[in-house]
């Protein structure tokens, strides 16, 4: 992943919970749409025209991203004191 050049001016948290959801929305006449839906908020992913190779490369950076993400989840669940968790 390469370095931010430009600084952040805002961040966005969108927590987790029995109303977030996931689908991705292949076109056959369009370039695709990843929803990531958060009960009454909704984040698309999508290109700006037809797909680049800038663009192919984002969405296996996101996929590269949020297979890391499961994975840290996973660790912090299975690892869980109380007992919720399953052994690994």
């Amino acid at each position: 992943m390469t370095r931010r050049r430009t600084p952040r001016n805002s961040v966005i948290r969108l927590t987790t919970g029995h109303a977030a959801r996931t689908l991705n929305h292949p076109f056959a006449r369009r370039e695709p749409v990843l929803a990531l839906d958060f009960g009454a908020t909704s984040v698309l992913v999508t290109t700006s025209g037809p797909v680049t190779a800038d663009d192919l490369e984002f969405a296996r950076q996101l996929a590269r991203e949020a297979y890391r993400f499961a994975r840290s989840l996973e660790r912090s669940f299975y690892g869980l004191p109380d007992g919720k968790g399953v052994a690994a």
